[in-house]
């Protein structure tokens, strides 16, 4: 098992904009508000997905972006949303917050969706402004930025495939070629001690994880050797790609071999003998290889094993044997493995909209919603100035700022403008 990991950064959409806009029409001399909303933006959502097995993607893409919603139209139509932006992870995905590494959600059911930024709300058009003492508006809003946060992905990588065999049948070596591990390769008896693992790219979107588990000895099931740990990483494996060494160098006989291991795997756990099971008939550019295979496929094809001829030293074979692993895997349905550890989990909280304080014998004034309040108001238009002053008014801000002792002709600071204050 291992850990594979990817940071992102994402960016919701901004909202479009609401319109200013007026009636224009013949029979209409005294016009009218006719500005419509902005869309808003899209979001950003992520999906668990079982037909994708590792984080590959991410690491060739590091910052996502979702739609903008569009401006407001004339004649109070509406501006289109934004498109959403889904992301596919892998099942058991956990997504952590950059900042603080808490877990956000545990992606763990196919399926399972979770929006992980929100897309701005779009601003209302000046046709939303007009009242019975403001029938004119000249001042729409701003749509609000979209939610914006980078996370951590992180995938504990259970193998999907499993190379078994002897040792020295050429695993390693066949496990470097497949993927971009690097394995330690030498040509002597349990040069592995430990599972390597690695990830063989199909396509974009498909991929899957391979591991060359250590030589196994006769009296593993028993603990022998390596024993327990390696077949405790066969047990998570969805299928098996069973390396025999068809030149016979060694002075063994492949055959026998494939017994041995099998018997091994089922005295262990007879559910291994439900896994799928490719055999791959390695060393096919040695003498003698040829003379094993035909004794191979007699004795195995009736079984209704596929064997694959390869040779791991010439790459002979090795793509068919490639997309034979993907097409097995495509047919076999995935167990997910249950994690024990304790895991925090962190929903995004709202952002506090407004921020009313004292600093050093400043008023400061701040907050998402002034940002978009002071983006959304006309200073040069009575009307607009007037619901910025009301708005600030229903808000309780104004009340706040007498409560830290604000006074007349004061200086309060808003988003990087400066207001006098007067009551």
């Amino acid at each position: 098992m291992f850990i594979d990991v990817a940071k992102i950064k994402l960016k919701a959409g901004k909202g479009g904009d609401g319109a200013v806009a007026f009636r224009r029409e013949k029979y209409e001399p005294a016009g009218g508000p006719f500005g419509g909303d902005g869309g808003d933006g899209g979001s950003i959502i992520l999906q668990a997905d079982e037909g994708i097995r590792t984080l590959m993607d991410f690491r060739y893409k590091r910052f996502y972006k979702a739609e903008d919603g569009e401006r407001g139209k004339t004649k109070k139509q509406y501006g289109k949303k934004g498109q959403d932006l889904i992301l596919k992870v892998p099942v058991g995905t956990l997504v952590k917050d950059a900042d603080s590494g808490k877990v956000i959600i545990d992606m763990k059911e196919h399926g399972q969706v979770y929006t992980i930024a929100k897309g701005g709300k779009g601003g209302r058009g000046n046709a939303k402004f007009a009242t019975s003492t403001r029938q004119a508006p000249k001042f729409a809003e701003t749509g609000t930025e979209g939610e914006e946060i980078t996370v951590i992905l992180e995938l504990k990588l259970l193998a999907d495939v499993g190379l078994v065999g002897f040792p020295n049948v050429g695993k390693s070596t066949l496990l470097s070629i497949l993927s971009a591990a690097k394995p330690k390769i030498a040509n002597y008896h349990f040069t592995t001690l430990k599972p390597n693992l690695g990830v063989v790219q199909i396509d974009e979107g498909k991929s899957f994880v391979i591991a060359d588990i250590p030589g196994l000895i006769e009296g593993a099931h028993e603990g022998a050797g390596l024993g327990h740990d390696f077949l405790r990483h066969v047990e998570r494996t969805r299928v098996l790609v069973h390396v025999l060494d068809a030149s016979g160098m060694e002075g063994r006989n492949p055959i026998d071999d494939f017994y041995k291991i099998n018997e091994e795997l089922v005295k262990y756990n007879p559910k291994l003998s439900n896994k799928p099971q490719i055999i791959a008939a390695n060393k096919m550019d040695l003498p003698e290889a040829e003379e094993w295979l035909e004794k191979i496929e007699e004795e195995l094809k009736p079984m209704g094993y596929e064997i694959y001829p390869i040779s791991a030293a010439t790459m002979k074979g090795v793509d068919e044997l490639k997309f034979a692993i993907w097409n097995t895997l495509l047919n076999t349905k995935p167990e997910y493995e249950t994690f024990d550890e304790e895991m925090e989990i962190t929903l995004k909280e709202p952002e506090k909209t407004i921020v009313v304080k004292k600093e050093n014998g400043r008023y400061i004034i701040e907050g998402s919603y002034i940002e978009k309040l002071i983006n959304s108001t006309n200073f040069d238009n009575l009307d607009s100035l007037r619901y910025f002053q009301n708005a600030l008014k229903q808000k309780g801000v104004v009340e706040e700022l007498k409560k830290l002792g604000i006074e007349d002709n004061d200086t309060v600071f808003i988003c990087g403008y400066e207001f006098e204050f007067f009551d």
